[in-house]
């Protein structure tokens, strides 16, 4: 065959299909496209509870075999070319670039041991969460809780009940500490992307994340205190024992984290001509330069860090395979139930679409702030938020403006809400995770809901009468 001719051949076959993948046309799906997403959901909150011994050792099996339960009925229907084109979507566009994020936060935080013994008193305890609500907007909710939850758990081992601090360490610091800057969380970085003035965040959410932070902080030292003067709650033998004085170890990883923050904030500000189609998926020159300089810093950060620093950390990637492999079956099962999403009234979920608009048109915006949470509950929730930011018009400079409270409910919704289960934001699941290697029984998957939703629905049912009705 003419050595011309297959490419034109593979071009001519391969590219429509691509342009099928890119352009999924939600309305066209039926609600069963949904089903492998949510037994992802399901598996991750019922397997650990019912078996687990096997989820322990073979998670990332079924994860993968929920991946695979949507890809090969999608490669069947729309051909392999499309589902091939789909899966590079997912992993160039969205997975890939949120673990290399990802993976830098942790192993750069990862690095920095705060040596020597904290008492976790409800004083300290709550200083430190303030402390990292603080840290989480402008290092992100994953590196202020890479950085903090080693000595958090740390200070309070030799307390009977632990279960309440990592709990709402993950309310405040992994969660609604990141709402004041797009370096905060993914949805407000998405939402920079696509014009978001940086500081408009920290001018109209200010009051909502003060009443946020402020209040479970206020909840949290009443609960602590609770627990610190009950009987026998302090053992008497602390397992970290007074040895060295207060200080760190792997201090020049705070200089790595600002390299991260400055490598995220550039691949924002620079715009850039050059751009790679790979497979129909767009991949911008500064998207690269971030990914390479993060994978760079990571690189640096193993080969500089004390080996006592990761040493006195525990330091492990265990949950960052975990949070990798899930969030791989969540990332490529995702695809139709955003697809649906984005087909708005004409698709299968239209009516949530039609449930967050008045009679006379106009957003309302207590409904896009419930709505978007609650998604942003059991999806992720940058493209929940990007959903809803579309649906309300998609124009920043309206969504700024004269649409200003439904923007502001669509972004209060995405990050603070993203703490109503492990599943909301990734560093629920990492901090989880280096919990139970740490030795805190941490609640199940329903578990953890009857402590979200017992604290914090009435706090949003608040935030949605005081700014939002």
């Amino acid at each position: 065959m003419n050595k011309k001719l297959l490419p034109a051949l593979l071009a001519g076959w391969l590219l429509p299909a691509v342009a099928r993948a890119a352009d999924l046309d939600g309305s066209q799906l039926s609600v069963l496209w949904g089903v492998p997403f949510a037994g992802v959901l399901l598996s991750i909150a019922l397997m650990p509870l019912l078996a687990p011994s096997f989820w322990h050792h073979h998670f990332g099996k079924v994860a993968a075999a929920w991946g695979l339960a949507f890809l090969v009925p999608f490669a069947l229907t729309f051909g392999f070319p499309a589902a091939g084109a789909a899966v590079v979507h997912a992993a160039l566009a969205e997975y890939i670039p949120f673990i290399i994020l990802l993976t830098a936060l942790f192993t750069v935080a990862g690095g920095i041991f705060v040596r020597g013994n904290l008492h976790g008193s409800p004083g300290l305890n709550t200083g430190l969460l303030a402390t990292g609500a603080v840290l989480a907007s402008f290092m992100g909710t994953t590196g202020a809780s890479m950085l903090l939850i080693r000595p958090l758990i740390r200070a309070n081992d030799n307390r009977k009940h632990q279960v309440h601090v990592v709990v709402f360490f993950i309310f405040i610091v992994s969660n609604a500490g990141g709402a004041l800057t797009p370096l905060g969380d993914p949805p407000l970085f998405l939402g920079f992307l696509k014009g978001v003035d940086f500081f408009w965040t920290v001018t109209h959410l200010w009051g909502q994340t003060l009443f946020m932070v402020g209040t479970l902080l206020a909840l949290f030292y009443a609960i602590d205190w609770f627990y610190f003067h009950k009987r026998e709650e302090v053992r008497p033998v602390d397992p970290t024992p007074d040895t060295t004085r207060l200080g760190f170890e792997g201090a020049v990883n705070f200089a790595l984290l600002g390299g991260v923050v400055g490598l995220v904030l550039l691949s924002g500000l620079w715009k850039s001509p050059v751009v790679f189609n790979i497979a129909g998926t767009e991949v911008g020159l500064p998207g690269i330069v971030r990914d390479v300089g993060l994978i760079v810093i990571t690189l640096v950060s193993l080969r500089i860090t004390p080996k006592s620093a990761h040493e006195g950390n525990q330091f492990g990637w265990g949950p960052m395979l975990e949070v990798a492999k899930l969030f791989a079956a969540i990332f490529l099962t995702i695809i139709p139930v955003i697809a649906m999403l984005r087909a708005g009234v004409d698709g299968p979920f239209g009516a949530i679409v039609r449930a967050v608009t008045r009679a006379d048109g106009s957003p309302d915006p207590a409904m896009y702030f419930w709505a978007t949470g609650a998604l942003s509950s059991f999806l992720d929730n940058a493209p929940t938020y990007l959903v809803f930011f579309n649906t309300a018009g998609g124009d920043p400079a309206v969504l700024m403006t004269t649409l200003a409270t439904t923007l502001v409910a669509v972004s209060a919704g995405a990050v603070f809400m993203g703490a109503n289960t492990y599943i909301g934001n990734a560093p629920n699941l990492m901090v989880k995770a280096i919990a139970e290697d740490r030795g805190v029984k941490m609640p199940s998957f329903f578990g953890y809901m009857l402590w979200s939703c017992g604290i914090l629905l009435p706090l949003f049912g608040l935030m949605t009468w005081i700014w939002f009705v």
